[in-house]
C-alpha cells in the first residue's frame, strides 16, 4: 500500500455505525489534541503541539522525525507512560484517566505490548522465561507457560527456548522482545526503532515479522523509526517535525 502523510488535524468524529456497542472510538488507538510542555528553568519547552493521530486495529503505521521532534514523546503517551499537558488518549475504546496513575498501568498491561530500541531481557532467564515473566508481570499466571511457549514459537526461536540472552544473536534478542510483546496479543504494538542495533537484512527480517504477526493477530502497530526501510511494510507514515504532525 502506498504510504500517506496524516496532518496534524483534529481526527473526524466517528460515526455511530463506525463505533461498536460499548466502545467510545473505533480505533485500536487515539490521541486527540495531544499537547506536552516541560519548563526548563524559567522557560517553557512545548514538545507536542495540538498532535492528533489514531490507529484501526490491524493497521501499520510508521512515525518519523528527526531527533528531538517529538516522536518517542508521542509514542510514550500513546502507550501511557507519560501523560500530557492536555489532550486525551484512547486504548481499545477506553478513555485513560490522566489523573490515574494505576489506571495508566491498568491499561498498559491489558491492551499494550512494547518492543523498545534496547532489548531490556533479563540476562539470567531463559528466552521462554523471559516472555512468561513479561505475562506475569501483566497479571496473567494461568496458562502463561503455554502462551509464552506459543510467542516464542511464533517468532521463529523454538528450538532456543532454553537458551540465555548472552548466547543470542541481535536478531534473536530482538525476536525474544517482539515475543514478550504480543505474547498476551494486546490490540495495540508499540514499538522504538527496532532495527536500530541490527545489519540491513536481519532488520528487514524482523520489520516483516513485526508486520506479519501485526495481521495475523490483527494488532495496531506504530512503529518509531528513522529507518526507511520501515516504509516497505507500513499502511502509512506519519512525519513529525517541532512537536506537529506535518
Amino acid at each position: 500500500m502506498t504510504p500517506v502523510v496524516e496532518s496534524s488535524a483534529p481526527l473526524p468524529s466517528a460515526t455511530p455505525s463506525a463505533t461498536p456497542p460499548g466502545m467510545t472510538t473505533p480505533y485500536a488507538l487515539e490521541a486527540r489534541d495531544i499537547v506536552k510542555s516541560f519548563r526548563e528553568g524559567r522557560e517553557v519547552v512545548h514538545v507536542l503541539k495540538n498532535v492528533s493521530l489514531a490507529l484501526h486495529p490491524g493497521e501499520i503505521v510508521a512515525l518519523e522525525g528527526p531527533s528531538g521532534s517529538g516522536k518517542t514523546t508521542l509514542l510514550s503517551i500513546m502507550g501511557c507512560i507519560l501523560t500530557p499537558t492536555s489532550g486525551s488518549v484512547t486504548v481499545a475504546g477506553e478513555l485513560a484517566n490522566q489523573a490515574r496513575p494505576a489506571h495508566l498501568a491498568e491499561l498498559r498491561r491489558k491492551h499494550i505490548g512494547f518492543a523498545f530500541q534496547q532489548f531490556n531481557l533479563f540476562p539470567a532467564l531463559s528466552v521462554l522465561e523471559n516472555v512468561e515473566y513479561a505475562l506475569n508481570v501483566r497479571g496473567i499466571t494461568a496458562g502463561a507457560r503455554a502462551m509464552a511457549e506459543s510467542a516464542v514459537d511464533a517468532v521463529g526461536l523454538a528450538d532456543r527456548k532454553g537458551f540465555l540472552p548472552r548466547d543470542l544473536s541481535g536478531g534473536q534478542k530482538q525476536r525474544v522482545a517482539i515475543a514478550r510483546a504480543l505474547a498476551s496479543k494486546p490490540p495495540v504494538l508499540l514499538v522504538d526503532e527496532p532495527t536500530a542495533n541490527l545489519d540491513s537484512q536481519v532488520g528487514m527480517q524482523i520489520l516483516e515479522l513485526f508486520r506479519d504477526l501485526a495481521r495475523q493477530f490483527h494488532q495496531a502497530l506504530l512503529i518509531v523509526t528513522h529507518d526507511p526501510k520501515v516504509r516497505q511494510i507500513v499502511d502509512r507514515v506519519v512525519s513529525i517535525h517541532d512537536g506537529q504532525l506535518t
